[in-house]
């Protein structure tokens, strides 16, 4: 069963101001996004990662290719889950505010609810200049009003030396004047510099999900209304396969291997999930 895509907007950004967080986790194809929704989330995201990786690209790269990847995703789960889904689109892969609006349209048109727009730059060279991502974010919402779009502040992403929250926050004061609708600030791990952010931010804050230093209900007490898994569950995905192969050659199972209690998804089951079938 499929939603309208005017109800799937209206309920993703809906969820982000309900009683608990949402648990956004997120697929990279068409089988591990209906899965995910089959299971219940509220919702589901891609990860730019596993879409790239498993087209055989590097992320973050700003590629014409992983975009076209990234659309083609999103087509394909148009009408398929029963739950919003949102895109991550890196940086808008290079594109000034002109191609990046278009991108947002093409992803509303695609029966979108959301996408992720980040302020890193292409292979990780810095980060873009504030008020050009904030011309982005403006032609995405002129484009596109309806997506939610949570604005990516890498500042905490992939370095070792952050600079003091108050960059981040004077990021996403300006993200949110040009029209964004939450605040995203994956790298943040501590619970004082997490309430920091709720508190200063007037808008949904999503935080990634760190194995071993996150629960999601000590990121519920912060007051954190949105939580991403990123490209976590991919990466699980590929090391439980590299697990299971080597299950059978050294002649466990591979369910026992995998620590999955036994059970594998059997062949029909994944024909009934790209079937869309109950």
């Amino acid at each position: 069963m499929s939603t309208s895509p005017e109800y799937a907007t209206f309920h993703f950004h809906a969820l982000h101001h309900a009683d608990q967080p949402l648990l956004l986790p997120n697929a990279w194809d068409v089988v591990s996004a209906a899965a995910l929704a089959g299971a219940g989330y509220a919702a589901v995201g891609t990860t730019s990662l596993g879409v790239a990786a498993a087209h055989g690209y590097p992320d973050g790269r700003g590629l014409a290719e992983v975009r076209d990847a990234t659309l083609a995703l999103a087509l394909r789960l148009n009408g398929r889950l029963p739950c919003p889904y949102t895109v991550d689109v890196e940086g808008g892969f290079g594109g000034g505010p002109g191609q990046v609006g278009d991108l947002a349209a093409e992803l509303a048109e695609a029966g979108a609810a959301g996408l992720n727009l980040e302020d890193g730059l292409p292979g990780g060279e810095g980060l873009q200049d504030p008020v050009h991502q904030a011309e982005l974010i403006s032609a995405v919402k002129e484009r596109a009003p309806g997506l939610f779009l949570n604005a990516r502040i890498d500042t905490h992403w992939l370095t070792d030396s952050p600079p003091p929250l108050s960059v981040a926050l004077e990021r996403a004061e300006t993200y949110l004047a040009a029209g964004a609708d939450g605040i995203f600030v994956p790298g943040v791990t501590a619970d004082e510099d997490v309430s920091v952010l709720v508190a200063e931010i007037p808008a949904p804050l999503n935080i990634l999900f760190a194995p071993g230093q996150h629960t999601v209900s000590r990121l519920a007490e912060l007051g954190v209304r949105r939580i991403s898994t990123g490209s976590l569950l991919f990466r699980t995905a590929v090391q439980a396969t590299l697990t299971a192969a080597d299950a059978i050659r050294t002649g466990r199972r591979p369910a026992d291997a995998a620590g999955a209690g036994g059970e594998v998804l059997g062949y029909e089951e994944v024909q009934r999930l790209v079937a869309g079938e109950e």
